[in-house]
């Protein structure tokens, strides 16, 4: 057990670079890897659904979150109101829609 305590000299400064990458290597290795793998695919799929969100129109065959089909008949800033059947008209915030099924044909391609 002496022969132990004697070999390692208090003495002897310790290599500060080789304990720092020690120490901060995994941490920072973790962290690149949760950005790749959770962060970054996150942060896609929110611009994606902003995207989507934002290029909702009038005619527009849409689901709601609820798993609700209907097509689009008025829409402002924050609410959609989409015509579920010939009679039923339901009001639902613009967050609410999950996505588009059918996209309304464009003016240009009406008239033709």
């Amino acid at each position: 057990m002496n022969t132990i305590l004697l070999a390692a000299d208090p003495a002897a400064p310790a290599d500060t670079t080789t304990s720092l990458l020690y120490t901060w290597g995994p941490l920072v290795l973790m962290f690149v890897v949760l950005y790749f793998l959770l962060i970054r695919p996150q942060q896609k799929r929110q611009k994606t659904r902003n995207q989507m969100l934002n290029s909702l129109k009038k005619g527009d065959k849409v689901v709601t979150i609820g798993g609700l089909h209907g097509t689009i008949q008025e829409i402002t800033d924050d609410t959609v109101v989409l015509r579920v059947n010939d009679v039923t008209r339901m009001t639902f915030d613009r967050s609410a829609i999950n996505s588009v099924t059918a996209s309304a044909p464009s003016p240009a391609s009406k008239s033709e």
